[in-house]
């Protein structure tokens, strides 16, 4: 597994690099798949932080911490990632992932986050992502592994573009975009 490592307002040290690489690798034996991972270490404000993502087959972990220590930051981001994947392992087991269809390629999505008071400068910032093909039991995973509040998917049933959310009430909403 390649493990990609990067600093940021932060000297990089071999130490610091061997101690991430030790703690994505003993996370990667609760993966069947994994494929790559990518650490952003970086201080802010006096914090230290470290951002860990996974990439398992076509799923995504994420896991984030910050403290007055690197290497506390470091532990406490793969801990959590660990959590996760112990908490969904069973699912995952379990759960058969849905191979595309013939033809079928996942869909460039942008994500804007917009400005409330600004009409004129509007994009505060800009993602773009794929919208992989994938079942609704499966972005539902996808959404709980990432903790997010929304995930964008292709269905793949009939390749519309999909959003499952969390709502503030606990429960989950589906958004289906079809064509008229």
């Amino acid at each position: 597994m390649q493990v990609n490592i990067t600093f940021r307002h932060l000297e990089p040290t071999e130490a610091l690099k061997s101690h991430a690489k030790e703690k994505v690798e003993h996370v990667q034996r609760y993966i069947d798949r994994p494929s790559g991972a990518h650490v952003v270490l970086y201080v802010e404000n006096l914090k230290h932080h470290a951002d860990i993502t996974l990439k398992a087959g076509p799923f995504l972990v994420r896991g984030q911490a910050k403290s007055e220590d690197m290497y506390a930051s470091i532990d406490a981001a793969a801990e959590r990632i660990e959590r996760q994947l112990k908490k969904h392992k069973e699912k995952l087991k379990n759960h058969k992932v849905s191979a595309p269809a013939n033809g079928w390629k996942p869909l460039d999505v942008r994500h804007d986050v917009l400005a409330q008071n600004q009409p004129s400068e509007r994009v505060v910032k800009s993602t773009t992502f794929q919208a992989k093909p994938m079942t609704l039991d499966e972005a539902i995973l996808q959404l709980d592994l990432l903790e997010s509040q929304f995930f964008v998917f292709q269905n793949a049933g009939d390749h519309a573009i999909n959003v499952v959310y969390r709502r503030e009430d606990g429960n989950l909403g589906l958004i289906e975009a079809r064509a008229s």
